[in-house]
């Protein structure tokens, strides 16, 4: 029965007729909008469809969308909120997952071939605590194939909302798309070399890959069960700190997630950085970087001085073997978990992908072993480091981001405006800076520092000691009361 003492929906600081000034709100600001009835999820959820059936059909971002199933959730949501049983931050808010986490009933594809018809009978954890938090599910949005580099011939690529003529990175091209081009408001990635963090670089957003086992995998299609994390991509670190706090935590149907609590990282976020030890290796961070990203990475180190911060030189472990340990272990893992279809079915795969899995498939166990023990070396020189301080500051990636006709995705190689000599390896210019804590299994976050001359957002990213990203989004949060480069969107896109 409605409870007559509360009233419905009502406009307090939003108007119906203006509805289109929500598409760039945070998470946040619209949970509040929405918790004191000002918003109505309804009207939210199909304004976002609105968008997405205008936008997309160019920007490329959604895999499926869920449009009635989507405005039911929503639906749902305002009913309870109207009768005051509020579940969160995350209730009524319209979010969209990674097309390579399961959902219940609908398609599931991974990016491959294979899959185009693959209908999973169960969610992952992951979209079962977003819908436990009240979330309302616009669909599924694309990925590389396989969360690799390359999407799969058959799929038409997502692209940059600032420019169409940019990359929007990889894998979770999909989520960094829609979310910065307003057609969702937050979305769940994957990070196995960078996933997370290059495509909210390239997009101007806040992406947190967490410690591994942070966020269970129960669900989501492996690409590398070793070095493959969940999180959140949102447009500030308060939204990624809202979703993180309600995926985090142990699973049962995925031993190895961490046992330790969640901490509350949507309330601690707004504690003081004073006193803050945040190192910068700066031989590490700016050679061969590009001017504008050198530029940029000055001026956070600036702010975060300003703040309160403590910056201090440090030396970034010895990084000499890292890329082939981390090699060695992304594809012989890829090989285990694609065992029972490749090469049976060796046809459907694209090239890149059929080539890590070759490689992991021809890979000696010894060579896992000294993979391994490199990753050991790795991880205790990591921690040695963060004994001296208690984040690392580096670019996210080294250069501004690429135009497409720069990258020749066929011989992986990129032609960016700071290589040396010719174009460079598209996977060892790229992972400079983010595969290291896939490696290290620390936890790590991109976050908007400025922009290049051709209007592309550039991004700076701080890493920290495992289970600290409290920490992580504390220091971005206090980034970006003092910045505006997180509240910047695709100008071409407002009112669409």
């Amino acid at each position: 029965m409605l409870d007559r003492k509360r009233p419905r929906f009502v406009c307090c600081a939003v108007s119906r007729a203006s509805m289109s000034t929500l598409d760039f709100l945070t998470l946040t600001e619209l949970s509040e909008q929405t918790r004191h009835r000002c918003i109505s999820p309804v009207e939210v959820t199909r304004l976002c469809l609105h968008r997405i059936n205008k936008c997309d059909g160019i920007l490329s971002s959604f895999a499926t969308v869920t449009g009635d199933r989507a405005l039911k959730q929503a639906s749902l949501a305002e009913e309870e909120i109207n009768h005051g049983r509020w579940r969160g931050p995350l209730h009524g808010v319209p979010i969209a997952v990674k097309d390579l986490v399961s959902t219940k009933e609908i398609l599931t594809t991974a990016g491959m071939s294979l899959y185009k018809d693959h209908v999973p009978l169960f969610d992952a954890t992951v979209v079962e605590r977003l819908e436990r938090a009240g979330s309302v599910i616009l669909g599924k949005l694309k990925t590389a194939e396989g969360a690799l580099f390359n999407h799969h011939p058959s799929v038409v690529p997502p692209r940059n909302p600032w420019n169409t003529d940019y990359w929007s990175g990889v894998s979770s091209s999909g989520p960094g798309v829609a979310t910065a081009a307003g057609l969702c408001f937050g979305a769940l990635g994957t990070d196995t070399a960078g996933s997370i963090r290059l495509p909210s670089s390239c997009c101007g957003l806040t992406g947190i890959k967490p410690t591994w086992g942070r966020v269970s995998r129960s669900g989501v299609f492996a690409l590398a069960g070793s070095l493959d994390c969940v999180g959140p991509m949102a447009r500030s670190a308060t939204d990624a700190a809202a979703i993180l706090g309600f995926i985090a935590g142990t699973d049962p149907n995925d031993p190895a997630t961490l046992k330790a609590p969640v901490p509350d990282y949507l309330n601690q976020i707004r504690e003081d950085i004073r006193g803050l030890r945040i190192g910068v290796d700066h031989a590490f961070a700016t050679e061969g970087v590009n001017e504008a990203v050198v530029a940029a990475l000055a001026e956070t180190e600036a702010t975060f001085r300003e703040l309160g911060a403590d910056i201090g030189e440090v030396t970034v472990p010895a990084l000499d073997h890292v890329s082939e340990g981390f090699l060695v272990l992304c594809s012989t893992e890829a090989a285990a978990a694609h065992k029972d279809t490749y090469p049976e079915y060796a046809s459907e795969y694209g090239d890149e992908l059929s080539e890590l899995i070759q490689k992991g498939r021809q890979t000696t166990e010894s060579q896992v072993a000294e993979s391994l023990q490199e990753r050991n070396r790795f991880m205790d020189g990591l921690a040695e480091m963060f004994q001296k301080i208690d984040l690392l500051l580096t670019p996210t990636l080294s250069f501004s981001v690429p135009r497409l006709d720069s990258i020749d995705f066929k011989r992986m190689t990129i032609a960016h405006e700071n290589a040396r000599s010719g174009p460079e390896d598209l996977y060892s210019a790229t992972l400079r800076f983010i595969s290291l804590f896939n490696f290290g299994r620390n936890p790590a976050i991109s976050f908007p520092a400025g922009f290049s001359s051709s209007g592309l957002p550039i991004g700076m990213q701080l890493a920290g000691r495992h289970l600290e990203e409290a920490l992580l989004l504390r220091a971005v949060h206090a980034f970006q009361k003092s910045t505006a480069w997180h509240a910047c969107h695709p100008a071409d896109l407002r009112g669409r």
